[in-house]
């Protein structure tokens, strides 16, 4: 199984010019191959253009500074075009599962800058790693390399750090795990409810993202090209990148602990891009990163030898009771707890709701699309009487 290990680099002053260099080339080289896929009818392959816009570009008066780099990255950046356009066809051809992918864009200057070198134009030597025609540059290792890296990204964030990204070759992780399952409700106030009763909050990101509008009003009233205008861009992204930070540092932490100690794990397949366009949830909705929490689940499951389940969007978690089946129909989002009348409990409304999705993921109930039941839920309550004609069971 691959997965990337990043680290912090601190390049000198020398270096961060060679890289600059580096990453102006791989920007250069990706636009001219763009521009020439735009322009031709068929497709080119990646070896007439890495022949067209490195080979004999170098060879012009006007690209005659791509000598001055690596040759190994600018040739990863033809076969990284050519396989955004691949992943962009399979997509258009319903070949490829997810969101679609759109066509491939040229890259800017002031955007996240990379460079991958493959075997041969790197090496790992003490505590630092040699890059190509770059030398040898000073790397945090906070973590040891489980095995030799096959490649490794240079990086060059909005906020002006830089790091290795290296691709290797891990083994599956095997801890006992303390709980056959769990069922977890993801919210806004509160981040996640499991059905074990532990609830989960998020980091408060408040002041952090006042201090960024602060800044972006100040950014809109500096003139363009202007050096105070980027220094204010630079606070942006230190900022920006410290609040992906906290959110990425708790997510990878929560993730990590629910995959060690439970053997399956049950999420709500949950329709964030729609959810989005609710203008009064959007920032809050964005800033918690479900998506982002639920493929961090599916990665370790795999790293933990666990399993993650994703359940229907139209199954009515909310809508019955988790003890006795009984259900209330639909609640206002106001309503935060209830109490039932079928068995006279007080159920909390999320608390029940993850209790829900962990039954239906272990299959205790059946999942509402899979049993072919209509998504639209009466207003009304219905009572369920249990094992004879309740559609939930």
């Amino acid at each position: 199984m691959k997965s990337r290990y990043q680290y912090r680099i601190y390049p000198t002053d020398q270096q961060r010019i060679e890289l600059a260099k580096l990453f102006g080339c791989c920007r250069v080289v990706w636009n001219d191959a763009l521009a020439l896929c735009k322009r031709s009818e068929k497709l080119p392959s990646n070896a007439e253009l890495q022949k067209l816009c490195i080979t004999q570009a170098k060879k012009t008066e006007e690209r005659a500074w791509l000598s001055e780099v690596s040759n190994i990255p600018l040739q990863q950046s033809v076969q990284d075009l050519g396989a955004a356009f691949n992943n962009f066809f399979k997509s258009l051809r319903g070949e490829r599962k997810g969101k679609k992918v759109n066509p491939p864009r040229f890259k800017r200057k002031d955007n996240r800058q990379s460079a991958r070198f493959r075997k041969g134009g790197f090496s790992i030597k003490a505590a630092k790693v040699y890059l190509a025609k770059t030398g040898e540059i000073k790397t945090k290792w906070s973590r040891p390399l489980p095995s030799e890296p096959s490649s490794v990204t240079v990086i060059k964030d909005r906020a002006g750090r830089y790091f290795l990204s290296f691709v290797v070759e891990v083994e599956p992780v095997v801890v006992p795990a303390k709980n056959e399952a769990v069922g977890v409700d993801l919210g806004i106030k509160t981040f996640a409810v499991l059905s074990t009763g532990e609830k989960v909050n998020s980091p408060d990101y408040s002041a952090l993202e006042r201090k960024v509008r602060r800044e972006q009003r100040k950014l809109s009233r500096r003139d363009k090209g202007s050096k105070r205008r980027e220094r204010v861009r630079l606070r942006i992204g230190k900022l920006k990148a410290k609040v992906s930070d906290t959110r990425k540092d708790f997510l990878h932490k929560l993730s990590t602990k629910l995959n060690r100690e439970n053997q399956l794990i049950c999420l709500e397949d949950l329709n964030v891009s729609g959810l989005l366009k609710n203008r009064k949830l959007s920032r809050a909705i964005s800033q918690a990163g479900w998506r982002e929490f639920r493929v961090l689940n599916e990665a370790k499951s795999n790293k933990y030898c666990r399993e993650t389940r994703i359940i229907s969007r139209w199954e009515p978690t909310s809508q019955y009771c988790a003890d006795c089946g009984y259900r209330w129909g639909k609640l206002d989002l106001s309503v935060r707890e209830i109490v039932c009348l079928g068995c006279g409990k007080l159920q909390d409304r999320d608390d029940n709701a993850s209790r829900n999705i962990e039954n239906v993921g272990v299959g205790h109930i059946h999942d509402a699309k899979r049993t072919g039941r209509e998504c639209k839920t009466p207003v009304g309550a219905v009572p369920v009487e249990l094992f004879t004609e309740s559609p939930l069971l």
